[in-house]
């Protein structure tokens, strides 16, 4: 069995498995029954000044049968008093000495304001803080959250003013809400950051009801925007840890959070450069339990691949992911059907022949109907395999290159050497 422990910029934890700040880690009570469950860590819902929360919160987005596959919330930090929370870290830490608490923190930009709150939190015995610098709503409106987090030169400040009394890591989380996440992951690095985690929730609508009017949700016929997480935000998730895993400028341990709801979805991320997964929008969804499924899932793939421990996976895929520049314009890949296993609902015909290349033809053979891929015409696009329903139908076959790799980035540099120079241009 491999061994699940980590070391995330010094803090020790049992196993990857973090829940997020987030309705889920709110109260001593849940955070103990999450470590009963099997969890490894937890970041405690975030603390500052106290606030008022509105009701009517949560909205889902499903889709096609999936319930729960987005989910929104315009629910704000902890309502609970600062002295509640501490004094239920301290009895949790005390009671789970080997578990990881990580507590949030958000406060007015001001240099006092973190001082201040990081000096009272670090006195219960936390592993370390996260900064929240990626609530979207509310909060942001405030200056906080969001609004300082889209900011390089708060970002930092704020890093340096909670490092200036942390005696334990600080980890920065990061806003998706922004064009480059690594711009704000350098601020934090900048500022002294130990750690970065990411990412936050998304601005987001969750709908509109069609017959009141109303937005979903709705507090007393009026809406806002929310934060959006689950499943359906994960593949931006993954991109945005992969570009800051791959920046020689961060160069930061990454917590990774996004709509990660099982042991594939936390391996895909540590894979992609997280030593630890936080998880929010699965456990509301399915409850505490699900992380036996995650620790007994991610061991038997370890153990598969031969992994003494999961920290030797951490960043694998970090290589292999770079700029589309960077890209084999050479490399070729064509669909193949297996019409033995093709139930002829002919939607890879109609995908292709609609939205894509063409070049899938429909005839009959013997009476039967058949497809057949023109590889001359396909591209390689993926969406007839994406489409079929029928697994293992279609399958993506490499074609044996004909030519030398060769990039978009090096076919330019090629040109250029061969470009005449001004100076000859001139004589």
């Amino acid at each position: 069995m491999a061994d699940l422990r980590i070391d995330f910029a010094g803090i020790k934890s049992p196993n990857p498995f973090w829940l997020a700040s987030a309705p889920p880690t709110n109260s001593g009570y849940q955070v103990q029954r999450a470590f009963e469950a099997g969890w490894g860590g937890a970041v405690w819902k975030t603390l500052g000044d106290p606030i008022l929360n509105v009701s009517s919160r949560f909205a889902a987005v499903s889709f096609n049968g999936q319930k729960v596959a987005g989910f929104n919330n315009i629910e704000l930090i902890t309502d609970r008093p600062l002295e509640v929370n501490l004094k239920e870290i301290y009895e949790t830490k005390k009671r789970f000495p080997d578990h990881t608490i990580i507590a949030s923190l958000m406060v007015e930009p001001k240099a006092e304001k973190w001082h201040e709150i990081v000096k009272r939190v670090q006195d219960v015995g936390v592993d370390g803080f996260e900064l929240n610098f990626g609530c979207p709503h509310g909060m942001a409106e405030r200056g906080m959250g969001a609004a300082s987090g889209q900011v390089p030169e708060l970002v930092e400040k704020q890093t340096y003013w909670a490092k200036e009394y942390a005696e334990v890591p600080v980890i920065v989380k990061l806003t998706p809400n922004i064009t480059d996440i690594t711009v704000t992951a350098e601020a934090a690095v900048r500022g002294g950051a130990d750690a970065i985690s990411m990412i936050n929730t998304i601005n987001s609508l969750a709908g509109v009801d069609l017959n009141s009017w109303n937005t979903i949700p709705h507090v007393g016929n009026k809406g806002a925007h929310g934060g959006y997480c689950g499943p359906a935000v994960k593949p931006i998730a993954l991109n945005m840890v992969g570009e800051c895993a791959r920046s020689p400028y961060i160069n930061l341990p990454i917590s990774g959070i996004g709509g990660i709801s099982n042991w594939q979805d936390a391996a895909e991320f540590i894979l992609m450069g997280s030593t630890s997964v936080q998880v929010c929008t699965a456990a509301m969804h399915h409850g505490f339990g699900i992380v036996e499924d995650m620790i007994d899932g991610l061991n038997n793939y370890l153990d598969d691949k031969g992994l003494a421990s999961v920290m030797d996976l951490v960043g694998k895929t970090v290589p292999k992911y770079s700029d589309w520049g960077d890209l084999d314009l050479n490399y070729k890949v064509v669909a193949e059907i297996n019409n033995d296993i093709c139930i002829n609902c002919n939607k890879c015909h109609i995908a292709c022949e609609d939205t894509s290349h063409q070049c899938i033809d429909l005839y009959t053979e013997d009476g039967r109907p058949m497809l057949k891929v023109r590889e001359e015409d396909c591209v390689g696009c993926n969406l007839c395999s994406i489409v079929c329903p029928a697994e293992g139908a279609i399958t993506m076959k490499e074609l044996v290159p004909t030519q030398p790799p060769m990039t978009w980035n090096e076919r330019q540099k090629l040109i250029a050497g061969f470009a005449p120079s001004s100076s000859s241009i001139a004589r």
